[in-house]
């Protein structure tokens, strides 16, 4: 089952762990489903935490220090005026 932990990396490699341990075939079905859940709870919080980051990436602070975001599905940063 899942801990909880803020570590990204952590987080990622618990959820391979658990990728793996079913890609095996070999995890009795109640233990499928506990595992299943947990890692769709880490998925979860994960997609959250990458959200969390891209936000914090697209925000830009420009010459006269006001905040500007970018939209993240456009890579480019802003012009500056």
């Amino acid at each position: 089952m899942a801990t909880k932990k803020n570590n990204f990396e952590e987080q990622l490699n618990e959820l391979q762990e658990i990728v793996n341990k079913l890609e095996s075939g070999n995890v009795p079905l109640e233990d499928a489903l506990n595992e299943f859940q947990a890692g769709v709870k880490l998925s979860r919080e994960l997609e959250k935490k990458l959200n969390d980051a891209e936000q914090t990436v697209a925000k830009l602070v420009d010459k006269d220090g006001n905040e500007k975001t970018l939209d993240p599905q456009n890579a480019s940063a802003p012009e500056e005026e």
